[in-house]
């Protein structure tokens, strides 16, 4: 399945501390690595924004414009998600899309179905 990891990159109003920010893309990216072991595609909607929004200027506007529509965007491509962390209101919007539409939300690691493993070669 591919599965899209939702979860906080910044602090609830948009706290502009690099190292929350790192924090929060490291339990992002850690669930990703999990859920691939799995057999699953992990989708991330901040790692698919943020270098566009860099490229765009990095400006809060940038922010702002970029990354919900992509996130939101991404979760018509994805057959389930994954929701990580603590409170977000972009996670929560990308969640309720999930549902709206009748697909699964899985809340920890271990509610994910195991998929056959598939190989690069």
């Amino acid at each position: 399945m591919w599965i899209m990891v939702a979860g906080p990159y910044r602090a609830a109003g948009g706290a502009a501390d690099p190292a929350i920010r790192a924090a929060n893309l490291k339990i992002l990216n850690t669930a990703a690595v999990a859920l691939h072991r799995a057999g699953h595609v992990p989708i991330i909607g901040v790692n698919m924004a943020l270098p566009m929004i860099e490229a765009a200027g990095g400006s809060d506007a940038a922010y702002v414009e970029i990354m919900a529509p992509v996130s939101l965007a991404l979760v018509d491509r994805c057959d389930a998600c994954l929701r990580v962390g603590g409170p977000s209101v972009g996670a929560d919007d990308e969640v309720r899309r999930f549902e709206a539409a009748g697909r699964p939300v899985y809340r920890a690691l271990g509610d994910v179905p195991v998929e056959k493993s598939f190989s690069s070669s």
